[in-house]
């Protein structure tokens, strides 16, 4: 016959593991010093839904206890605090209660703090690494005008004087730098075609109006499109090459600008 074990402010089928812990905030403030609530009052109610029983149960920091529920507590109460330091709050595996209290019950976890986990951590570091190869590697073998789309996104017009070292550079570090965002900016076709839009600009060969609102030939002054109203003018251009009329300007263009 096996007998389960009970872990006083551990819920039932919850595992539990005593280790060392460490705590951080994950507001975008990192104040000197941040005291967490620690006990149930009517002002500031502190409280854990227990889905067994079915109701709200108190929560209470006691030093002397080994559970935070205070139902389960017994005899005096010695309170306890909780205070983030730098942001942080590294707490050893003898405080228990105080662990319980922050990895278990608090419902400020996951909304101004979390628990470090090192599983976690690594797991994300990992996939972060695999997106950074993976950018790199992409980035190396991209074509210069694409190279160029994709900068223009990160730097502007700048890209139009770099030499194409200076471009292949700055898009390397471009992707090392922010992986997830390069890689989304690949697969983009508009991505392409604004900078084609505003190459064909600096070109001469069209024209944005002094208000944004329209394109034009540059040889005759004959318009092409309208922007629409809030929209940024070079991207609306880019939908417009997709469509049979801006396609066929598309053609015309790409010859000129060989």
């Amino acid at each position: 016959m096996t007998t389960k074990t009970i872990i006083p402010g551990v819920p039932e089928g919850t595992a539990w593991e005593m280790k060392d812990r460490v705590y951080y905030l994950t507001t975008r403030e990192q104040p000197l010093v941040f005291s967490l609530p620690s006990k149930h009052t009517q002002r500031k109610p502190l409280l854990w839904f227990d889905p067994v029983k079915g109701y709200q149960r108190e929560l209470r920091l006691a030093t002397n206890q080994p559970s935070p529920l205070a139902d389960e507590q017994k005899g005096n109460a010695t309170l306890g605090r909780i205070v983030f330091r730098d942001g942080a709050l590294a707490v050893p595996k003898r405080f228990q209660s105080l662990q319980k209290m922050l990895s278990i019950f608090h419902p400020l976890k996951g909304v101004i703090y979390q628990e470090h986990d090192e599983v976690e951590v690594a797991t994300y570091d990992l996939e972060y690494m695999e997106q950074e190869i993976e950018a790199l590697t992409t980035a190396k073998d991209l074509e210069i005008n694409i190279m160029e789309g994709i900068l223009r996104v990160e730097i502007g017009s700048k890209v139009s004087s770099m030499s194409s070292k200076e471009i292949k550079r700055d898009l390397l570090l471009f992707a090392k730098n922010n992986p997830a965002l390069f890689l989304d900016l690949v697969k983009d076709d508009n991505v392409q075609l604004r900078n084609f839009g505003i190459k064909a600009t600096e070109a001469n060969l069209i024209k944005l109006s002094p208000d944004n609102r329209q394109f034009t030939w540059a040889s005759n002054g004959r318009k092409l499109m309208t922007v629409p109203f809030d929209e940024h003018p070079y991207t609306a251009l880019a939908a417009w090459f997709q469509t049979d009329e801006g396609l066929e300007v598309y053609d015309n263009l790409e010859k000129r600008l060989k």
